[in-house]
């Protein structure tokens, strides 16, 4: 199951979690004392090529009936919508710009291009993702409450279902956010599902109306004899822009190494632990900053979970210093190419439609869902007092969960190959039976013959 003693999996004792704490508040006061133009002409510059990509966008699709405008266009919205997306709605959301004072780039007046209001999806994430991270029972995105994503759910034969729904999930991926938020937004406030006059009710329908009338009644009806055209280049955009928020999403969250965690953690749990449980909850992908710019700097996953309200433009450098805790911690730092992120989540999420009797780990030893009490037996376990394991005497670094993890994954191979060791014994022992068997029964009926020959003489 998943983790419930978080110091004990990560072989930390207390005075180790608050000053590991202390030191990534250092990192965030850093970064605040030296914001300031640099970081404002950023995110307006940001803002003003979002809008001049979109608007030129626009104009090419005026001519869409022409087989290579409608490309050209489509390919300059579709990158529109995924800054906008990414590095503009929901970074602006998060408060990254707040410090700013700028009403037009404030979290609580930026409406994002997205079916959800912007609002709703504020309260559902910033909220609940964000304070309860990867947390059982009370991280509503884990699985965004279609897919199983961890063992500690219970299976249900709706789940083998799964594979499918994650491509409806990942084409549709801005209605899915939409109604999840939503869902979350009337539970959180609680308003009754059979008050249909609600006001998160009408607030989700007023921005659904207002969406859809501008991606497919208004711009396509801009365009006059394009209007079609427009039309499709107006849903190939949105879809385009969807998969890729899906692949992002999915590579910080679910490949393995993004631990996950009960209830109990939660109980008593230090700023250090929350810092921690980030740490250990999140994954990143590498990306040059093409790649980090329109993924809205979310390829620095642990860095935007340790500090989702400071500017996205400083991740590359937070994660610098993130790395040398890790380091000086022996934490790991999950991270690797997108597409290999990716694939760890579609393994996960294709193995879990399947009951757990298929599974050949057991719920505290899986790649995507691991405890602390994987290491029982390993090797001598850190005791109460959660002690780190011990030190190298060859370099005097700490040997702490990096080096816990390899000891398993050593642990771990050797079991197999003992447990394939004792099944070639088996099959060994099993065949010299056949074959004494064999023996004694082409004994007997030589035997058979001879007296049969004797009684005929």
């Amino acid at each position: 199951m998943a983790i419930t003693d978080i110091r004990a999996f990560a072989h930390l004792t207390a005075e180790d979690v608050e000053m590991l704490g202390q030191e990534l508040d250092t990192i965030r006061r850093s970064v605040e004392q030296s914001l300031g133009e640099r970081d404002a002409r950023y995110i307006r510059r940001t803002i003003a090529a979002q809008r001049g990509l979109e608007l030129a966008a626009r104009a090419v699709l005026f001519g869409s009936r022409n087989r290579w405008a409608w490309v050209a266009g489509t390919a300059m919205l579709s990158v529109a919508k995924i800054i906008e997306n990414m590095e503009l709605g929901h970074n602006i959301s998060h408060g990254q710009w707040d410090w700013m004072n700028d009403p037009e780039i404030h979290s609580t007046n930026w409406e994002w291009d997205m079916t959800g209001p912007s609002a709703q999806w504020r309260r559902a994430h910033n909220y609940s993702h964000h304070t309860y991270t990867n947390v059982l029972g009370k991280d509503e995105d884990l699985g965004f409450g279609i897919l199983r994503m961890t063992r500690d759910e219970p299976w249900r034969p709706v789940h083998l279902v799964q594979p499918i729904a994650n491509i409806v999930l990942a084409a549709a991926f801005e209605w899915g956010i939409a109604l999840h938020d939503w869902a979350i937004e009337k539970e959180l406030s609680g308003t009754p599902r059979t008050q249909i006059f609600s006001e998160p009710n009408k607030l989700f329908g007023r921005k659904i109306a207002r969406q859809v009338a501008k991606d497919f009644l208004l711009y396509p009806a801009v365009t006059g004899p394009a209007f079609m055209s427009t039309l499709k280049a107006n849903a190939t955009a949105n879809l385009i822009r969807n998969l890729w928020a899906y692949a992002v999403i999915f590579c910080g969250h679910f490949p393995d190494g993004a631990e996950k965690f009960t209830e109990e953690q939660l109980e008593g749990e230090t700023p250090g632990e929350w810092y921690l449980r980030q740490m250990l909850g999140s994954a990143n992908f590498s990306a040059g900053p093409v790649m980090g710019f329109m993924s809205g700097n979310l390829s620095y996953q642990i860095e935007h979970h340790l500090f989702p309200d400071l500017p996205s433009n400083r991740y590359p450098e937070v994660a610098v210093g993130v790395r040398e805790l890790c380091e000086k911690y022996d934490l790991p730092y999950t991270t690797g190419s997108l597409g290999k992120q990716y694939l760890l989540a579609f393994r996960t999420i294709h193995k879990l439609a399947l009951p757990d009797r298929f599974l050949r780990r057991t719920a505290d030893d899986a790649p995507e869902t691991s405890s602390e009490r994987k290491f029982a037996g390993v090797t001598l376990h850190a005791g109460s007092e959660n002690r780190p394991w011990s030190v190298d005497p060859a370099t005097g670094k700490r040997r702490g969960l990096r080096w816990a993890l390899h000891e398993a994954k050593i642990a771990l191979r050797a079991k197999a190959e003992q447990e394939k060791e004792m099944l070639r014994s088996a099959e060994r022992t099993l065949r010299a039976k056949a074959r004494q068997e064999k023996d004694v029964l082409r004994r007997a009926r030589h035997a058979l013959r001879t007296s049969r020959r004797s009684y005929s003489a």
